[in-house]
């Protein structure tokens, strides 16, 4: 909150919706160097090597919808955390062997309640939804190799 309101008084941002493109970019540089510093100083493979991962995929995440913001496509982050969230939630049911269908389950509607919500706040189109959606499972997909 305390970024945000910097980024509001310098007129970096209008509102917290970042709904122009060009308002994207430093919030998400923020958000790659404070995740940076997380499993720098924090979070770091040798203590919590899975938690290091699931950050390290939003580092991943993060840096692509940053860099399509140069395309002029706008990715959902809402999308990118939650997808991020489930897919992380598989591969710890995966790697621990335990049967979590229903914790799987209930994180595969509230996917679909975030993009219906994003949605119907006329937030994003289908396309950005899905973008999101890729932007966030993907890096966690391709992380599973070094910890499962």
């Amino acid at each position: 909150m305390a970024f945000f309101y910097l980024l509001r008084t310098l007129g970096k941002i209008d509102t917290i919706m970042l709904s122009e493109i060009s308002h994207r970019k430093i919030p998400l540089l923020l958000h790659i160097l404070l995740l940076s510093v997380l499993i720098t100083k924090s979070i770091t493979i040798d203590k919590f090597p899975l938690l290091f991962t699931f950050f390290l995929g939003g580092i991943v995440s993060a840096a692509i919808a940053f860099l399509l913001l140069f395309a002029k496509i706008k990715a959902s982050i809402h999308m990118i955390g939650i997808s991020a969230l489930t897919v992380f939630i598989i591969g710890l049911s995966i790697i621990n062997e335990v049967n979590t269908i229903h914790l799987v389950a209930f994180f595969v509607i509230v996917n679909g309640l975030v993009a219906s919500s994003r949605l119907v706040m006329k937030a994003h189109t289908n396309k950005e939804l899905l973008i999101g959606f890729v932007c966030g499972t993907l890096p966690q997909l391709g992380l599973f190799y070094f910890w499962l």
